[in-house]
């Protein structure tokens, strides 16, 4: 017996060319907001359903990504109707099987990411759709391109959406010499922020009102999706690619730093950073919020470094080992070697009392610091850089960041840290700029100066406690 299942999506725009498209390659390229994934996950889906034994990935750089993105998108709006009649249903994998959504024909779905490829790249697949694309490496690319053989559907595709990003990037100079089909995608693409006859919906209103709030090199990729590189960049040197690196087992033997740009209304930001033997530098943790206090950091900070092994088994709602003189915490990873600081002498002096850890001035020479900064981003005699950032570092996105369109962790201010060249009178008049930043989601950037800085341009002081 059939169950019929009612499912409504009315494609437009780029997302409808892609269900005539195919093409073995095919990249929506867009704007934020223009409904790319929802088309991406719309035709992965169909296509289970009409090709029974069909199997489909999704996939992006780290599987964790997925689950507050893609997978929202998939159960929440693509796949709701099919899995609430048992059409398809979830299974959490196995040590020899991926997690993946079954269908009752025989199709499956696999979910896998690309930091962890055996399970996925073990199997062979009709149809792959990744996932900001912009985050994948050729190798990864190309890795996923060798699975598409399962042969039970007419053809085989790789599916992939992104936002736009430098114009010299691997995937758009794979579109521009035809291995990859581009399609771009429009605001007016998506029926939750335009209506048919081209007028705004409510709640198009508002987000084109946050959009066109943002400036420089971020509004002309998510508001208008251009692919271009920001006028007067200061780390020409950054390349997702090479800088970029995926999570990672921090060795017991690198030493430890942590770096405190303070801020409210602005992002707080608290980076912890682990040091090789060789002196690399690895952001492997990072704190990126607004609208907390300086001690719920603190406390957030020593969740992740430190646990409790000797309760005071207090019996109140709010009682937070973090936060208590009885508990007593015993330190899971290295101590930091010193936690370098903005020099707010009040928020220096409220983390103190609330880590048990001094704290050091940061040297705040802004010239001198970037200059470092670019030196580290240059590959070193080995042909490798001696900075890097591990993707996914943040330990939790703060929304209302993400809602504005803002930087939401370090690795998002890159692309917009640019260098102030002054009025529109000054330039008229061919005045020289200061070379002095942007003061605008930089507040990542200043944490990490402060970091090398440190590290590069003073010698090395020692924590203590503080009581």
């Amino acid at each position: 017996m059939t169950t019929a299942v009612a499912h409504r999506y009315e494609p437009r725009g780029a997302p409808k060319q892609l269900f005539a498209h195919r093409g073995s390659e095919v990249l929506l390229s867009g704007p934020a907001g223009t409904g790319k994934s929802r088309g991406c996950l719309e035709k992965l889906h169909l296509m289970a359903l009409v090709n029974p034994g069909m199997r489909g990935l999704i996939v992006r750089k780290t599987r964790e990504s997925l689950g507050s993105t893609a997978l929202v998108t998939w159960r929440e709006h693509v796949a709701k109707e099919a899995l609430e009649t048992g059409i398809v249903s979830f299974y959490g994998g196995s040590a020899e099987e991926p997690p993946q959504y079954r269908y009752g024909n025989g199709s499956r779905i696999m979910i896998g990411g690309m930091d962890k490829p055996t399970k996925i790249m073990s199997s062979e697949y009709d149809v792959a759709y990744v996932q900001e694309a912009t985050e994948l490496t050729t190798t990864d690319w190309e890795n996923i391109t060798t699975r598409l053989r399962n042969g039970r559907v007419s053809f085989q595709q790789l599916i992939a959406d992104c936002n736009p990003d430098i114009p010299t990037h691997w995937l758009k100079q794979r579109c521009d010499i035809g291995a990859t089909t581009m399609l771009h995608c429009r605001h007016e693409d998506n029926p939750r922020l335009f209506n048919a006859d081209g007028t705004l919906t409510p709640e198009g209103r508002e987000y084109i009102k946050k959009l066109d709030a943002l400036t420089g090199v971020r509004k002309q990729r998510l508001r208008h999706g251009l692919w271009v590189a920001a006028e007067g960049l200061i780390y020409e040197e950054w390349d997702d690619a090479v800088h970029l690196v995926d999570p990672f087992t921090v060795p017991e033997n690198w030493t430890r730093w942590w770096t405190v740009d303070f801020g409210f209304t602005n992002p707080f930001v608290l980076q912890m950073w682990a040091e090789d033997p060789d002196g690399r530098l690895y952001l492997y943790r990072e704190i990126y919020r607004t609208k907390r206090l300086v001690e719920d950091h603190a406390r957030e900070a020593l969740r992740r470094v430190q646990r409790c092994t000797g309760c005071c088994r207090s019996k109140a709602a709010s009682h937070d080992c973090f936060g208590c003189d009885e508990c007593h915490l015993e330190w899971t990873e290295p101590r930091p070697r010193a936690v370098i600081c903005d020099h707010d002498a009040e928020d220096r002096a409220t983390l103190e009392r609330h880590l048990k850890l001094s704290t050091t001035p940061a040297k705040k020479s802004v010239s001198d610091g970037i200059q470092h900064v670019q030196s580290r981003l240059k590959a070193a005699g080995d042909g490798r850089p001696r900075l890097f950032l591990v993707r996914g570092a943040v330990v939790e996105v703060d929304e209302a960041l993400s809602e504005s369109k803002k930087p939401t962790c370090t690795a998002d201010e890159v692309v917009g840290y640019v260098w102030d060249r002054g009025t529109a009178k000054a330039q008229a008049e061919e005045k020289p700029p200061k070379e002095v930043p942007v003061k605008e989601n930089d507040h990542g950037m200043d944490a990490l100066r402060y970091m090398v800085a440190e590290r590069d341009l003073r010698g090395r002081p020692q924590v203590r406690f503080v009581g």
